[in-house]
């Protein structure tokens, strides 16, 4: 683990310009994501089973939407964590990290002049068993960062849900498709097709067919970039 600017080795990354600075986006892999603006070093859903993290720098900001395995990491956090580091989660993984910060669907923060809202992830269809969904309502959360005047949505372990469906300007996106824990490349779609991000990133896709979303949105207007997120 490095920490500072001078770091080599990144895993694969997309640019977004924005007026408060070029937003990097690093695909480590799976659900695991992680954005730098300006220095600012941004983990989202840190988890060492997802990719490397030998070169990437300790984290400024920490978003955690839920606690299974594949998503929380505690012992990776306790290595991404500097003195000043802040991390905002859903309520059960804040349980687990005792100086993260809760945040439920609805509410609000700010770090390093970033806004940072919580939005609901469950599943309505996919089930467990009969009455328990592999992601029950009011337990995760997704994040939607506001930067400069971009709005990242990092949607989590959800299906396509109606909150989902009435977002509006929505820049990038990174929607979960691998059932049975989250959406069909056709749930997708119907998501997209509802609150038009400019760009969609399908991730946490594991075996899925990524070329099946892009024949779904073909002609959509959106931009689909598949990257090695499964």
């Amino acid at each position: 683990m490095t920490s500072g600017s001078n770091f080599r080795d990144l895993p694969a990354s997309d640019t977004i310009k924005t007026p408060a600075g070029d937003v990097e986006m690093f695909f480590i892999g799976h659900g695991s994501l992680m954005f730098r603006v300006n220095d600012f070093c941004i983990h989202i859903d840190p988890v060492r089973s997802s990719g490397s993290y030998e070169n990437l720098p300790e984290a400024d900001l920490i978003l955690v939407t839920h606690e299974h395995y594949d998503h929380l990491d505690p012992e990776l956090i306790a290595t991404l964590k500097k003195e000043d580091t802040i991390m905002f989660s859903n309520g059960t993984a804040a349980s687990e990290i005792n100086w993260a910060q809760a945040m439920a669907a609805g509410d609000v923060r700010s770090a390093g002049g970033i806004v940072i809202e919580a939005v609901p992830a469950y599943n309505i269809v996919n089930m467990r068993s009969p009455g328990l969904p592999f992601h029950p309502k009011g337990v995760g959360i997704g994040f939607i960062l506001t930067i400069g005047d971009k709005r990242f949505y990092v949607a989590g372990d959800t299906e396509n849900t109606p909150e989902m469906k009435a977002l509006k300007d929505i820049h990038v996106a990174f929607l979960p498709m691998n059932l049975p824990y989250t959406m069909s490349p056709e749930m997708v779609a119907d998501a997209a097709l509802a609150f038009r991000p400019e760009i969609l990133y399908p991730y946490h896709y594991g075996e899925t067919d990524t070329g099946k979303l892009a024949e779904l949105l073909r002609n959509s207007g959106i931009e689909i970039r598949i990257r090695d997120l499964k």
